[in-house]
């Protein structure tokens, strides 16, 4: 795990060059996790807002703990991002300004269709969790640190388990993120969690179905967090700040968000979460 892990670092800072000119002319620099990016919504909103703004805006993709590291090495402007105690300490270590809530999806447990842990249409991740485990049921893990990891790891110790033995495998490309992990576990007819909005974009391409979902401990939260100037001068801090506000209102980011997947899968693939759009449906 800690060499797929070093390796997608490496991968990532040899890119920095390429953003650091990209900076020089004036670009915003976004590091996201990737969950959002493979689904489309990201280059969406990027691309909505340079048609109305004329503002350049371009991101590197890694799990949520790398795109973090990329932040608070001072070469982001902003990150997107959604493992809130991976975000608490990357604000309190005063490498971002605040934590800006900004869409949410929610996570799956999927698995065979012949589910030979018996967890389909269990009401609770917990039980499901314990039921595959109690079955040394095969299960695949991101295990890079990701966000959809770190979910994955506070799914297991609600259920009070630690995983571990043969059964129990991690991804050694799991830092390629939600994609090749799913894609994986469907070859391996293995259980896994992920998010809704991988599942979708894959449903016609795997054998995997959705086993357990609506837990509200499966609720995937993603935030908006600027890098702070204090720490790191050079950032574009007010350009970072009016492509969050942009992000966050109701008529503009958000109802984006509101409507994209709607076309093509039946359904939306992200829900908004900003305070505008929330303060905006209470009227």
């Amino acid at each position: 795990m800690k060499k797929g892990y070093t390796a997608v670092l490496i991968g990532l800072f040899m890119c920095l060059p390429v953003l650091s000119q990209a900076q020089d002319a004036g670009f915003i620099l976004m590091s996201s996790t990737i969950g959002p990016i493979d689904a489309g919504i990201v280059s969406a909103l990027e691309n909505a807002y340079e048609k109305e703004t004329g503002v350049r805006v371009r991101h590197v993709g890694a799990g949520t703990g790398a795109a973090l590291k990329i932040g608070e090495g001072c070469n982001v402007d902003l990150v997107m991002v959604h493992a809130k105690a991976l975000e608490e300490k990357f604000v309190a270590a005063g490498f971002g300004t605040e934590r800006i809530p900004l869409m949410y999806n929610d996570f799956v447990i999927v698995g065979p269709a012949a589910d030979p842990a018996g967890i389909k249409g269990m009401k609770t991740a917990a039980e499901a969790m314990k039921a595959i485990a109690a079955k040394a049921a095969p299960f695949i893990s991101r295990g890079d640190k990701s966000g959809t990891h770190m979910a994955e790891l506070g799914l297991w110790d609600g259920a009070g388990i630690k995983p571990s033995g043969p059964w129990y495998t991690v991804y050694e490309k799991g830092s390629e993120g939600n994609v090749s992990t799913l894609l994986f576990a469907d070859q391996k007819t293995s259980y896994t969690v992920i998010d809704r909005a991988t599942f979708l974009t894959l449903k016609g391409k795997i054998k995997l179905e959705v086993l357990v979902e609506g837990d509200e401990a499966l609720l995937n939260h993603i935030s908006l967090i600027p890098v702070n100037p204090a720490k790191c001068p050079r950032v574009y801090h007010k350009e970072a700040l009016a492509f969050v506000k942009w992000l966050t209102d109701p008529k503009k980011g958000q109802k984006i968000i509101e409507d994209f997947g709607k076309d093509t899968y039946g359904q939306p693939l992200f829900f908004p979460e900003s305070d505008a759009y929330k303060a905006q449906k209470k009227q």
